[in-house]
């Protein structure tokens, strides 16, 4: 090749994309988004789509002139087709966006979601569902929104932004099989009992009956309606602290002391900040509405250290109160025994909210002298006699070493076992404690996920005003993770 040909060349940088490409390939991104929408659009919706997905997995914003994006790249490597940049014009990406919103997002993400499925043979059996808040700027005041922007509890703590949720369904390796935007005020409880009144047939799809997989959810999952809804779906949860079987459920297992040691569970690499945490389980049961459920105490030796703190501070607020209590009972000056033992009594029965600090009492007796100088080799006799309470506070030990205990255990909830009759050969053969804990602490995978959705990375700011622009958006990025996780 000559120097005035190899001057004409234009080498640009594509780093991983062509292997996204032929990601999106093997699950047939572009030909069925083309197939389900069905325009007659010169730009069609799929190498929109893919071209979206290549540039918010590249580490620019998605929907960010796309022109810039492709130009100087090989199109027709990237997209399988030469497609000029100048055709990702705002607008034309914009109707693309609304045909797709028209179409319905779910639509097209169930097909997708059902070709990886199928493709790359990915486990259906265990599901694991959450939530997460995405914060926007602005007002968002929309006519007739497909899901609202507004106020609600924000998880990223920006109580003064408005949100919108967003809802999440993934199986093995953390593959979203189910997505979609929500009310930025939606109940996570609420959510989670719509979704059990579709998940059978999402999970059909995937030709899985009812009881062929396990439901996995955080402790919004558990309520009276949400276990009542759930019915022959098998699922596995936590059970919130404000249920009393909760801390009578802890309590029995810190009190029998017959825990299974399972030791190092996690498979990521400990840190200084993140050492490695000591589990210990043990199996029983709890009973919610009048039916019975296996309950898993588990101990973590790093869990929670919230807890620890505010077991803390309300140690320093008890014992404080305790002192308040006590000055005024042991400041008045007791003119007979008598009323001094009973006020010793009453320092005995002072409320605690703990009941970890025992009151030592002791009683100085005082004699009390007529005024006067004594004579002279004439012993001084008292008068009278005066008795004043003297108090020591003092940690119960064994009482804060069990209420420090307690307080590093949580408690899975789950209906894996619940005909006595088989619970025994149940646990050993298919559901251990130990299995359980993981499964559950894979939950963790879908955390990932939300953090790559939210990351300045992948999208710095949610900058379109339509509602229905958005949830496209929406189901964009969740095909964007789809494929990088696969």
């Amino acid at each position: 090749m000559s120097n005035s040909a190899l001057k004409q060349l234009i080498i640009t940088n594509v780093k991983f994309l062509p292997i996204v490409k032929e990601y999106a390939r093997r699950i047939n991104l572009v030909e069925t988004i083309n197939h389900v929408v069905g325009t007659q659009m010169d730009l069609q919706p799929g190498p929109v789509v893919l071209a979206m997905v290549l540039d918010t997995l590249s580490g620019r914003s998605p929907l960010y002139r796309l022109i810039d994006f492709f130009e100087e790249k090989d199109t027709e490597l990237l997209l399988g087709e030469d497609i000029p940049p100048d055709r990702f014009t705002d607008h034309n990406v914009g109707r693309a966006l609304d045909k797709m919103f028209e179409t319905g997002t779910q639509k097209i993400f169930s097909q997708l979601s059902q070709n990886a499925i199928g493709g790359f043979k990915i486990n259906t059996e265990k599901v694991h569902y959450d939530t997460t808040s995405v914060s926007v700027f602005g007002d968002y005041d929309l006519q007739d929104p497909p899901f609202e922007i507004t106020f609600g509890h924000s998880k990223a703590k920006r109580p003064d932004l408005k949100q919108f949720l967003i809802e999440m369904l993934c199986v093995e390796r953390d593959i979203p099989l189910f997505g979609r935007t929500r009310d930025g005020n939606a109940s996570d409880k609420t959510l989670n009992n719509e979704l059990l009144g579709n998940i059978s047939k999402h999970m059909a799809r995937h030709g899985l009956s009812q009881g062929a997989f396990v439901y996995v959810a955080d402790s919004a999952f558990v309520t009276k309606n949400n276990l009542k809804k759930a019915g022959a779906t098998k699922f596995l949860s936590r059970l919130p602290a404000n249920y009393n079987e909760c801390s009578r459920v802890i309590q029995d297992a810190v009190q029998q002391n017959d825990w299974i040691d399972l030791g190092i569970i996690a498979e990521t690499q400990a840190t200084k900040k993140r050492p490695d945490a000591y589990y210990k389980v043990c199996d029983d049961t709890v009973e919610l509405y009048g039916t019975l459920y296996r309950a898993i105490v588990v101990h973590s030796s790093a869990h929670d250290k919230r807890r620890h703190k505010r077991i803390e501070r309300l140690l320093k607020k008890n014992k404080k109160e305790l002192e308040q209590a006590c000055k005024k009972i042991t400041a008045p000056v007791y003119f007979c025994e008598a009323d001094a033992l009973a006020a010793a009594q009453k320092l005995s029965e002072l409320p605690q909210k703990t009941n970890c600090y025992l009151i030592e009492t002791s009683i100085k007796k005082q004699p009390k002298y007529r005024p006067g100088r004594p004579k002279i080799g004439v012993s001084r006799i008292p008068e009278s006699f005066e008795f004043q309470l003297e108090i020591k506070i003092i940690e119960d030990e064994e009482k804060l070493k069990k209420l420090r205990y307690e307080a590093g255990c949580f408690v899975l909830i789950s209906n894996l076992s619940t005909d006595a009759d088989n619970l025994k050969a149940t646990r050993k053969i298919e559901w251990s404690p130990g299995k359980l804990l993981r499964l559950y602490k894979e939950q963790s995978g879908i955390e990932r996920n939300f953090g790559f959705l939210k990351d300045p990375v992948i999208i710095n700011s949610v900058f379109l005003k339509k509602a229905t622009r958005i949830e496209v958006l929406g189901m964009v990025l969740l095909i964007a993770l789809l494929i990088w996780r696969l």
